[in-house]
């Protein structure tokens, strides 16, 4: 069996959960594959196994890794999607970061987690993902986020006007700072810290929630997601940023998003313990305010 391990720096105090880590992998026979540049901020750091393999493309890993490995926090877990694609590859995120939605196995389960994942105590949760097609094919092929898709404001402070559409029907014309157009893995995400609702995974449904409108009743909606989203943009400035997940581009007014639900998902490997509820629970601390 062989795993693909993708991550991103980390800090020091974190090196002996990730030498943990690739030994537990090493005593049990498991082959490894990392992330290049991974590999290269590894070496200097812990001891690694000189039967680890290199990656650098999705090519290298989709017909023979078994899981891959992100390790990092949920900004990694997103940047590894694309080395998976379509390949249905499960994901299991070591988190190393901070809130951790979609990095479930904290440093120190790293060991039980593995455990688990080898003697196929987990289940498999699939993800939907938001697609985005311009005329100009922006993104090239990685044109897809499991999180969201934001427009925001680049060289001034003046607000932008996005101009939405719904299956070619008139939605609005939100004046605000951005927009973000969520799935439900993203509602927890950016569109939570501007007011969004949490919606749970298997909906079916995209989420668009307004950056900082000047009308303070313009309010998130949720929307079905076999709907076609079409988004104008005008405003002051002649470029504006478009971001799906942490990738990044610059377009002007003359460019139109269409976006939809892509044609693919994304498997994310649960272990036994874990459940969308609980996370939620967990991480927004809900439950501990004692008068309740």
């Amino acid at each position: 069996m062989e795993v693909a391990v993708y991550g991103r720096k980390f800090t020091d105090n974190f090196a002996p959960y990730i030498q943990k880590f690739f030994d537990k992998l090493d005593s049990i026979g498991i082959g490894v594959v990392i992330y290049e540049p991974f590999l290269d901020y590894l070496k200097p750091r812990i001891n690694i196994s000189s039967k680890v393999k290199p990656f650098t493309k999705n090519v290298e890993i989709i017909n023979t890794a078994e899981f891959l490995f992100s390790v990092g926090g949920d900004g990694t877990f997103l940047d590894s999607t694309t080395f998976i694609r379509d390949s249905n590859i499960p994901i299991i995120g070591i988190n190393t970061g901070r809130l951790g939605f979609l990095s479930g196995v904290s440093i120190n389960e790293i060991e039980t987690a593995l455990e688990d994942v080898f003697s196929g105590k987990f289940a498999l949760d699939q993800r939907s993902l938001l697609k985005v097609e311009t005329e100009n094919n922006l993104f090239g092929t990685n044109n897809f986020a499991l999180n969201e898709l934001t427009v925001h404001k680049k060289d001034s402070s003046s607000m932008v006007t996005i101009n939405a559409f719904i299956e070619g029907d008139f939605l609005n014309s939100y004046w605000a700072d951005g927009l973000i157009v969520a799935t439900p893995t993203g509602s927890t995400a950016y569109a939570l810290s501007c007011g969004g609702p949490i919606i749970l995974p298997g909906s079916n449904n995209f989420e668009i929630t307004p950056i900082a409108p000047h009308n303070l009743n313009v309010r998130p909606i949720v929307i079905p997601d076999d709907k076609v989203l079409t988004l104008k943009i005008e405003g002051r400035s002649q470029d504006f940023l478009v971001s799906l997940d942490s990738r990044s581009k610059t377009i002007d007014s003359s460019v139109e998003l269409k976006i939809s639900k892509n044609n693919f998902t994304i498997n994310l490997a649960r272990l036994h313990n874990e459940n969308i509820l609980g996370t939620i629970r967990n991480k927004l601390n809900w439950g501990l305010d004692q008068r309740n």
